[in-house]
């Protein structure tokens, strides 16, 4: 009896300390979920230099859709935003100083059978917007997921928010600037 208490004691204690394989690991403050919160940063400053920086030249971008756009029409479409709306804020939670602007986390998965390895960061946050031209402020929840790719950057962005209100807006600024 008494060496079968020490065998399973043995197994308890040498499965604690054994490293979990095959598991997900979700991270928060991480260098990917730190890189997401910047490059947010550099879309709230309209800064597209600072937003190419992190992404593939490769990127597909999946706004709502299973059809991608790529990087050249995402960056004008996100000049649009810019050109329409100011100011644009992004909050997760109640609007406080140096609070983090959108909620990520990075989640790195294992490589299973069907699925290669992957990261991904996902963020969570709400996308405030005041028209230019109508005054008329949007508020939009807002769920991006970015994969990351072997060379660290963006390869892939899927958009999660109702793009109705703003794609009107930006529609209505260019309609009267023309």
């Amino acid at each position: 009896m008494k060496k079968l208490l020490l065998t399973l004691t043995l197994i308890f204690f040498v499965g604690c300390n054994m490293e979990p394989s095959g598991m997900a690991i979700v991270q928060f403050n991480d260098e990917k979920s730190k890189a997401i919160q910047s490059h947010f940063q550099n879309y709230l400053n309209n800064d597209m230099d600072g937003l190419k920086s992190l992404w593939s030249p490769d990127l597909k971008v999946y706004a709502n859709s299973p059809d991608p756009v790529g990087l050249e029409e995402l960056v004008g479409m996100l000049e649009a935003q810019h050109s329409t709306f100011s100011p644009i804020v992004m909050t997760f939670g109640e609007e406080v100083e140096n609070q983090p602007i959108a909620w990520v986390e990075t989640t790195d998965y294992p490589e299973t059978p069907s699925t290669p390895a992957a990261t991904w960061s996902q963020s969570w946050f709400t996308w405030t917007a005041t028209s230019k031209l109508s005054g008329e402020t949007i508020t939009l929840p807002a769920h991006i997921s970015f994969q990351w790719g072997d060379d660290g950057k963006i390869a892939a962005e899927y958009h999660f928010y109702e793009t109705g209100p703003m794609t009107a807006a930006i529609e209505a600024a260019m309609a009267a600037a023309e």
